[in-house]
């Protein structure tokens, strides 16, 4: 038999263990939002990009917003007055 201790060995430093998979975690949509030409539809679409970096849960705020604002803008335009009707001849009453 020996007298010398066994040397005692340093614990092994366990491995990087890369996190889980989390479906619910903040992760960017990376959708092209191409400009429309009009600021307030523009806007709206800019506002999705807000949604890359929020978990799922919190989407639909930000969905529900940009619905609203879209239908605000369609809703806006059916309110601008049009130009005006051209004259009737129909119905004044002259006849040959």
């Amino acid at each position: 038999m020996s007298d010398t201790v066994p040397e005692a060995t340093a614990p092994e430093e366990p491995a990087e263990v890369e996190p889980e998979y989390d479906p619910a975690a903040p992760a960017p949509l990376a959708v092209d939002r191409t400009p429309t030409g009009n600021a307030e539809v523009d806007q709206q679409l800019e506002r999705l990009g807000d949604a890359d970096h929020l978990a799922t849960d919190g989407h639909l705020e930000v969905y529900e917003d940009v619905h609203r604002g879209l239908r605000d803008a369609l809703t806006a335009l059916d309110a601008r007055p049009g130009p005006p009707a051209p004259p009737s001849t129909y119905g004044n009453g002259s006849r040959s």
